[in-house]
């Protein structure tokens, strides 16, 4: 059986689901696009190249090897943008949860399915089909599940809101030794700095009492708030809408000591630094068009 825990975003990783991005399909078409960034590069010109991604994808697969951690990939499956697994499935304490994501995106599942099977099918959980819920909007704190969501009574005319009020509800039934905490994000189509695509697109933990965070990708002030109280306002970074759109929260942890940041992220890595963690540095910038970046394309299994 395939040895799951996670307990929060950065005890020490010992293995993950890590994306593809070799035969990714060609450029979506603007009909196609899942989010506005997307769209943005489409439009212009600039949407990355397959080649561009999979050196990326490798980079980062050789700092987590770097640290011994057990890198598992998708089976390939031909034509087919994989690299985001966080979108998929997350893992909450022992229990690995499919995420009910995008219906035109259900391939993506198949392709991990030798990995699934390897999971106690008692620590397997498929949400009823009203439970909208994607990784991405699910952060581990010790304690606390922390769930990014959209109320607006428009969420169904947004294919960016991605986990509604169903799912809090639900995660709150399948974890009731967690404190559940919901956080109402901001939504867009059109404008990439508008949008808080998931909770991990404006907030995320860091060592093990820091996190990184956009005030302005929550809709209540009293959600934002309460992450401050939470954290503690020296302990946060607080980042830009511009930021926001490069994805400056969406680094990934491989331990309270390590983080692995893009490079260009120069004003978030060296505060990283300054807050005695080791930051490694990798392109990842085509990747981040897509409007995810770091975490976006893990799906951890277990950290110590």
């Amino acid at each position: 059986m395939l040895k799951l825990g996670i307990h929060n975003e950065t005890n020490r990783l010992r293995s993950v689901i890590l994306g593809r991005a070799d035969s990714n399909g060609p450029t979506p078409t603007e009909a196609e696009a899942y989010d506005p960034k997307s769209l943005e590069h489409i439009q212009a010109g600039t949407y990355p190249a397959e080649g561009d991604m999979v050196k990326e994808l490798t980079a980062f697969q050789h700092v987590l090897e770097k640290y011994h951690v057990e890198v598992l990939r998708p089976n390939l499956a031909e034509n087919m943008n994989q690299i985001f697994t966080r979108d998929i499935g997350f893992v909450v304490d022992d229990v690995f949860v499919k995420a009910n994501i995008l219906p035109d995106r259900a391939d993506e599942w198949e392709a991990i399915q030798r990995i699934v099977e390897q999971v106690d099918p008692r620590k397997l959980v498929f949400p009823p089909e009203e439970v909208h819920i994607e990784g991405g909007d699910v952060l581990v704190w010790n304690d606390y599940l922390l769930i990014g969501t959209y109320t607006g009574a428009d969420y169904s005319q947004y294919n960016t809101a991605r986990t509604n009020s169903a799912a809090i509800a639900f995660m709150q039934d399948l974890f009731p030794q967690k404190k559940v905490k919901a956080f109402d994000l901001v939504k867009s189509m059109t404008n990439a700095r508008a949008n808080a695509l998931h909770l991990d697109c404006c907030f995320q933990p860091v060592g093990k009492d820091k996190a990184i965070i956009y005030e302005g990708g929550f809709r209540n002030p009293g959600e934002y708030r309460f992450l401050v109280d939470l954290f503690g306002l020296d302990n946060l970074f607080q980042i830009t809408a511009d930021e926001m759109y490069q994805m400056y929260s969406n680094v990934f942890s491989i331990s309270p000591e390590v983080v692995v940041s893009e490079k260009q992220f120069t004003r978030l890595n060296d505060w990283l630094r300054a807050q005695g963690l080791h930051v490694e540095e990798i392109p990842y910038h085509e990747i981040g068009k897509q409007e995810g970046l770091l975490r976006c394309s893990t799906l951890p299994l277990y950290r110590d």
